[in-house]
């Protein structure tokens, strides 16, 4: 008599079945996670009380690149010394230069971009004061303005409803393999 052993049949692929569910079900989450991971550097600084503005002129190079964040804390007047950078109201638009002088009799802030040969012509007025500059992240600036166009929100949504629905697939792919 010889011993024979048969071979044990598994249907084919069976290790794949149950890898693409958790494939699927890993994608959606990483999709989910890096759809709110792009908007946490914008919305989690403003609940915080911090003013977020992007850098459009290269008046701060090099120390605050075009296409930066600056993140701006609300400040007194008298708080700012010589050497803070400032964000302020000048014609409509949000300047950010550095603190030269600190007039505190006038009630005026001498400023100066960094890249800039002189001072501002202009003093600045304490009720032009948005706040100290606290923080700056280079590049974040143009992914905010993706962000915040009306196609980057369309592609936030879109990406997001990809996102769960790699979880929808998962679930049902898991509940196939069940039956």
């Amino acid at each position: 008599m010889t011993d024979r052993t048969e071979p044990v049949l598994r249907p084919s692929g069976s290790k794949g079945r149950r890898a693409f569910p958790a494939l699927c079900s890993a994608l959606g989450t990483l999709i989910l996670v890096g759809v709110i991971a792009a908007f946490l550097p914008l919305t989690v600084p403003r609940l915080m009380g911090y003013g977020i503005y992007e850098v459009v002129s290269g008046s701060m190079e090099p120390e605050i690149p075009v296409g930066s964040v600056v993140y701006v804390k609300a400040a007194r007047p008298e708080e700012v010394e010589a050497g803070d950078v400032i964000a302020f109201n000048k014609g409509g638009s949000v300047i950010t230069h550095r603190v030269e002088e600190n007039h505190y009799v006038e009630g005026e802030f001498v400023t100066k971009g960094d890249a800039n040969q002189e001072e501002d012509v202009e003093p600045v007025a304490y009720s032009s004061l948005i706040g100290k500059v606290e923080r700056h992240v280079p590049v974040l600036g143009i992914v905010m303005t993706l962000l915040a166009s009306n196609a980057g929100k369309l592609y936030a949504v879109l990406l997001a409803v990809c996102g769960v629905m790699f979880h929808m697939l998962a679930g049902i792919l898991k509940n196939r393999q069940e039956e």
